[in-house]
């Protein structure tokens, strides 16, 4: 359950700011206006605070697989939304990045003492 809980925020996280990223894009280099830009600020605030929820406490560990999720949300969000078509060595290395979220976030650990 808390793996799935994990799962479904960082698939949230990265809509979010890669979202919101790509609104802020789309407003300043695509000439779409203030409207645009405000709405990808918004979006990126919302996925500071969405980041939070995680039920892991360590920050670093969060943001480190955080990482890996995000490199592999960008090439879909580029292929969705502006027809990027990714290499066979853009997606090698989504899935290795996504390799390395499941062992940071989901391998066993042994509690330290």
């Amino acid at each position: 359950m808390l793996v799935a809980r994990s799962i479904a925020l960082f698939l949230a996280a990265a809509v979010l700011e890669i979202g919101g990223a790509w609104f802020v894009w789309q407003g300043v280099r695509e000439h779409r206006g203030w409207l645009w830009i405000g709405l990808g600020v918004a979006a990126l605030g919302a996925y500071g605070f969405v980041a939070t929820l995680q039920p892991d406490a360590a920050f670093g560990r969060i943001l480190a697989a955080y990482g890996g999720v995000f490199v592999a949300g960008s090439l879909a969000w580029g292929m969705a939304l502006d027809g990027y078509r990714p290499d066979r060595f853009d997606v090698l290395g989504a899935l290795i990045c996504l390799l390395g979220v499941a062992v940071i976030m989901y391998a066993p650990r042994t509690p330290c003492t």
